[in-house]
């Protein structure tokens, strides 16, 4: 949950990257961010948050006009650059994520492990994230 001194300073960050200041902005926001963190599936959202469908549907749209993102590149002040680290993660999809309805390009691939997508974080010498990128891996299933 965001602190009554924080929510001002994130919800600046918000309006600058073109998120309107909507009635439960902080609600919703809090919720995807509970959601992120806890890692529950959307219908779990505790009822606080408002309606999951609400607040899932936000998340969608934010993600799709890379708001998320923008955010975060917000976030990214002054990094430590003396050293960077890269590393990346094979992240197991959802069996329903196989492809996006609209014709999208997704970052969804088939390995042995079934729909996996590959992270890369880049992050500062104090460990902090400076870049993020979701990349598709594709392995061949075994015979």
């Amino acid at each position: 949950m965001f602190t009554d001194e924080l929510w001002p300073k994130f919800k600046m960050i918000m309006l600058k990257v073109g998120i309107y200041d909507k009635p439960f902005l902080r609600q919703t926001t809090e919720g995807i961010f509970y959601r992120l963190r806890v890692g529950c599936p959307w219908r779990d959202l505790p009822d606080v948050f408002g309606k999951w469908n609400a607040v899932y549907k936000r998340f969608n749209e934010w993600s799709r006009k890379k708001k998320l993102m923008d955010i975060f590149n917000e976030l990214v002040v002054e990094p430590d650059l003396e050293w960077e680290f890269i590393d990346g993660s094979i992240v197991k999809e959802n069996k329903h994520s196989s492809g996006a309805a609209c014709g999208a390009v997704s970052a969804i691939g088939k390995s042995v492990a079934g729909n996996t997508t590959k992270i890369h974080m880049t992050v500062d010498s104090g460990g902090l994230p400076i870049h993020a990128v979701k990349s598709m891996i594709a392995k061949k299933p075994r015979n």
